[in-house]
């Protein structure tokens, strides 16, 4: 795509950082309940002008429901949802400066792709040549030019996802609502979209907020992303804090692979946290500080990718090392997992990259061998 790089943009882009910074898009102690059922709860999050948030989660985690409270199809049952400053309550949806591309794109099937771009303007009474400018540069933003006569039977998946974008950005929101917006497509496709996602979004100067269950879809997208689970914000922060620093078992379970060794808290010589963790057969040593005191419970999480895997034996192998036996392979190209069975009985996972043609494996199934890592490798959780 034509233009300047975004790097520098988005490298220098932080205004949660300004403690003078004012929210763009505000929900203040919101809750939504259907019944018994607590969709959302009595939740408090800020989002600011031109970020591309991420709203991440299991299903049923109640991020549509408040994406749908931001659009105005549904209201909260308490609390307050504020928009540049201004209470949306009471507000229905086609008089909010938002607009909605759903996870089906809901094209109208009878209409070319033209007439799908200019259905929003028509409604709004713009005038015919205001429409056909505005169609025309949504059309060329998309792409789409050629295929304006079209149908949305005769569009490919990815034709009609950008129709339903154009149509989406037509009426120029102040903020774009993505929920699921690239479910439909293939992997490589969905890769592909991602990231002319992000060149759109910067080119626009626009708020885009999406929902995902996908954690490399918002891992690639987001300036930031908001994980959630029962109805709660569980870690709001940068792709890579929540990939490095989760605050969190389920943060760190839920972005990535991971191992995830429970332990003790024990004394350090180095002032750092170190954790026995029996089960495993390991002692964990990290530079961390850890708000925790000897005997306490806690958790090391690392990164398959943080692990090193090796047949010989360390030269101290009494910190940060334990042995196994390699139990699976997963080659993936680029990449190969290795599975190896603990003493215990446990699994713990290593990715080597695979930077030579793979005609020999150094290392093969049945190997014993060792699995270490550096003292900064993984992170010590307290919850």
């Amino acid at each position: 795509m034509a233009g300047m790089a975004i790097g520098p943009i988005r490298r220098s882009f932080a205004p949660w950082n300004d403690p003078s910074a004012k929210a763009f898009i505000e929900f203040r102690n919101v809750t939504r309940s259907f019944g018994d059922f607590t969709a959302v709860d009595n939740l408090s999050l800020k989002i600011y002008e031109r970020e591309f948030f991420a709203l991440l989660g299991p299903s049923g985690c109640g991020k549509t429901t408040l994406m749908r409270m931001l659009a105005g199809f549904d209201a909260p049952t308490s609390g307050e949802v504020l928009l540049d400053g201004q209470n949306l309550a009471g507000i229905p949806p086609y008089k909010r400066p938002t607009n909605m591309m759903f996870q089906s794109y809901a094209l109208f099937p009878h209409m070319t792709v033209w007439d799908n771009i200019a259905f929003g303007l028509k409604q709004d009474g713009m005038p015919k040549a205001d429409i056909a400018k505005r169609v025309e540069e949504m059309l060329h933003l998309v792409k789409l030019e050629t295929f304006a006569k079209r149908k949305p039977h005769q569009l490919s998946g990815g034709q009609r996802q950008r129709v339903a974008l154009a149509r989406s950005l037509a009426k120029k929101p102040k903020v774009l609502l993505l929920d699921e917006p690239l479910g439909a497509l293939d992997k490589k496709l969905r890769e592909e979209t991602q990231f002319e996602l992000i060149d759109l979004q910067q080119r626009l100067g626009m708020t885009f907020l999406i929902v995902t269950h996908d954690q490399e879809e918002a891992m690639t997208v987001a300036d930031r992303i908001a994980v959630m689970n029962h109805g709660k914000i569980v870690q709001v922060a940068t792709p890579a804090e929540i990939y490095e620093q989760p605050n969190s078992r389920y943060v760190a379970d839920f972005i990535g692979e991971i191992n995830v060794l429970e332990g003790r808290v024990s004394a350090s010589p180095s002032g750092g946290a170190r954790l026995e963790c029996v089960a495993a057969g390991a002692t964990v040593e990290t530079r961390q500080q850890v708000d925790a005191k000897p005997g306490d419970q806690a958790w090391f999480a690392i990164r398959p990718e943080k692990v090193r895997i090796s047949r010989d034996a360390p030269a101290d192998p009494s910190v940060n090392a334990v042995p196994g036996e390699v139990w699976d392979i997963g080659y993936l190209g680029d990449v190969s997992i290795y599975h190896v069975r603990l003493a215990s009985g446990a699994t713990m996972k290593a990715t080597i990259t695979n930077t030579t043609r793979l005609v020999e494996r150094p290392i093969s199934w049945e190997d014993k061998v060792w699995m270490t890592w550096s003292v900064d490798g993984g992170i010590v959780l307290t919850k």
